[in-house]
């Protein structure tokens, strides 16, 4: 399939080292890909479900000991150990490929390797990166086709170019104790071995489009971001874009995809989605920050997806879809999972491949779960309802603003706004959510998740931070940066902010911001809006007063948010860039004043 002596070359050392009986290249085509979803049917690794109810899907079980992405398996191979930074487990290269090179040796005898050529990005766009992952999976093939951008035509693209990301996949035993995702930014390399679950070992996505990507995006004045994109059509037919990042469990896909509530439907605003995950962000001609989702498809979380959470979602999930530990439903062979609706199914098996009690299922034991709380589906993007006509823009979309979020019960207001671009990073390295201790009905541990990135950068805290402050410096025209709270509490532990669709509201005030069309309140953390600012039209329950009572800033919790910004900074080090020292100084002075 290809000439390219830099990709046969590496195939071959790889095949020397695995031994696998024979070597596949995957060339994109539907006929292979149906014979590949054939040959795993009739080995079990993945079982066709009802082709009436749900059309080319299909059911997979991964180990149990193997259920999600493992942050303490997973490393960052730099020459020296200061590069990979405090936050991040560190190996040295040499080290690495001697310890993983015997876990790898043989242990594709017996098996199949697959040659996956793919493309993270339109292929032959400016954003357009390359890669080829090797593995004994069939159904990481079958993920990375929806996933990515497979085919001869990346081949084609790559042209005789040493230029693409080396990705190594092996099952082995799926050995826990031996499991290993690792990352070799100085050589483009990413090794992940003893793992089947589909973070672990799709490599396009956290490994490549993230942790690589966001080494190479410093390395070349660009930007990798753990961020959601999508965009609000006006009723004239114009369409502005954001970019939010938010840590996990912070509604980020539900957002992505997010309904407008009736009062702006019944006006004729859309939203459409873009991406729900990942953001590459380049500088246009234009002088603005212009992002694509480099993804294909959305690897999203299973339970708690419903027609009320997220219809969207749920009916891109109706057709050529993979599901990963759900329930399976024996009486219509469909899927089920906890959250979907309230009708479990009586004859089913659950995650682990066990017949399954409903009856035993208790909400506060998560072992009783049918579906495993991380279990997923595999969605191609072109099925979703509202997938943006720009998804497949080679020159992606406009950002107007970037919006981080996180889940303080107190802390944060709403929404408001940074005062500059540095300023704006200042926020985004802060971003936190705490967790709720249920039991003692305490608010539990804040834990920090700069940019939402904290699993995902590829290379030392501090100097990521830099380089945001540094690509400040490089966007003549750069989108305004806001915080949004949506999980702000009263003192009954209540939500007072609707959430879901009516997060609208706000993303209408932040355009309306970015287009000067409202004022806004400074205060000692950035700029409030006005009460007013925030459309509650069709809200209920929800009043002026409502309002003021989100946007309020609590300047005695935040002076105490001081000490745990400063000791996270201390814990990512000595690269921590002055200047959010300086920002975190200023901050703590204008709440003192304001006290």
């Amino acid at each position: 399939m290809t000439t390219n002596k830099y990709v046969l070359g590496w195939i071959d050392e790889m095949a020397a080292m695995t031994q696998p009986d024979k070597i596949v290249w995957i060339d994109g085509t539907e006929e292979q890909a149906e014979a590949l979803r054939a040959e795993a049917c009739s080995t079990g690794e993945i079982t066709k479900l009802n082709e009436e109810l749900l059309p080319n899907c299909y059911l997979h079980r991964t180990a149990v000991n193997d259920v999600a992405r493992v942050e303490d398996r997973t490393f960052i191979c730099t020459s020296k150990k200061e590069d990979a930074g405090n936050i991040n487990n560190w190996m040295a290269p040499a080290e690495c490929y001697a310890k993983l090179t015997k876990l790898y040796t043989g242990a594709m005898k017996g098996r199949t390797m697959y040659v996956i050529p793919y493309s993270m990005g339109i292929v032959g766009s400016p954003f357009a990166k390359y890669g080829i992952e090797l593995t004994d999976s069939i159904y990481v093939v079958l993920n990375m086709l929806i996933m990515t951008r497979v085919g001869t035509n990346v081949l084609e693209a790559l042209g005789e170019s040493g230029d693409f990301i080396k990705g190594l996949h092996a099952k082995a035993d799926i050995n826990q104790e031996n499991r290993y995702i690792c990352h070799f930014p100085e050589d483009n390399t990413i090794w992940s071995v003893n793992s089947g679950y589909g973070g672990n070992v799709l490599l396009g996505k956290k490994c490549f489009a993230l942790r690589i990507a966001s080494y190479l995006g410093r390395k070349e004045n660009w930007m990798a971001e753990h961020m959601l994109i999508l965009g609000v059509e006006y009723p004239d037919g114009e369409t502005k874009y954001i970019c939010a990042a938010f840590p996990s469990a912070c509604g980020k896909t539900n957002l992505a995809m997010l309904i407008p509530p009736e009062f702006y439907k019944k006006q004729g605003y859309k939203v459409w989605c873009v991406g729900d995950d990942i953001a590459w962000l380049r500088v246009g001609a234009d002088g603005r920050l212009w992002a694509v989702n480099p993804e294909n498809g959305f690897f999203g979380v299973a339970p708690g997806t419903n027609e009320g959470s997220n219809p969207n979602a749920l009916y891109t999930t109706k057709r050529d879809t993979i599901f990963t530990n759900v329930v399976h439903n024996l009486d219509n062979n469909t899927v089920w999972w906890e959250g979907l609706d309230k009708n479990p199914p009586a004859n089913a098996i659950d995650w682990k491949g066990n017949k399954w009690d409903y009856t035993k299922y208790n909400k506060a034991d998560k072992s009783t779960c049918g579906a495993h709380p991380n279990s997923r589906f595999t969605a191609s993007a072109i099925n979703c309802p509202c997938l943006s006509k720009e998804f497949n823009n080679p020159a992606g979309v406009p950002v107007s603003a970037i919006v981080f979020g996180g889940r303080r019960a107190k802390t944060a207001p709403l929404v408001y706004q940074s005062t500059s671009w540095q300023n704006g990073a200042f926020v985004g390295s802060i971003m936190a959510s705490e967790t709720t201790a249920a039991a003692a009905g305490a608010v539990g541990v804040v834990r920090r998740d700069p940019m939402a990135m904290r699993p995902f950068v590829g290379y030392d805290m501090g100097d990521y931070w830099a380089h945001w402050l540094k690509m400040g410096t490089l966007i003549p025209n750069p989108p305004k940066i806001f915080h949004v709270n949506w999980f702000r509490t009263d003192d009954n532990g209540n939500f007072i902010w609707p959430g879901f669709g009516d997060n609208m509201r706000v993303l209408m005030w932040i355009l309306a911001r970015c287009e000067g069309k409202v004022e806004a309140n400074i205060t000692p953390i950035g700029y409030v809006p006005n009460a007013e600012d925030i459309c509650v039209e069709g809200l209920k329950d929800v009043t002026l007063d409502t309002i003021k009572e989100l946007l309020s800033v609590d300047v005695e919790s935040w002076l105490a948010d001081i000490d745990n910004i400063r000791a996270f900074y201390a814990q990512v080090g000595d690269r921590v860039p002055q200047a959010m020292y300086d920002e975190l100084a200023a901050l703590e002075a204008r709440l003192n004043a304001a006290k």
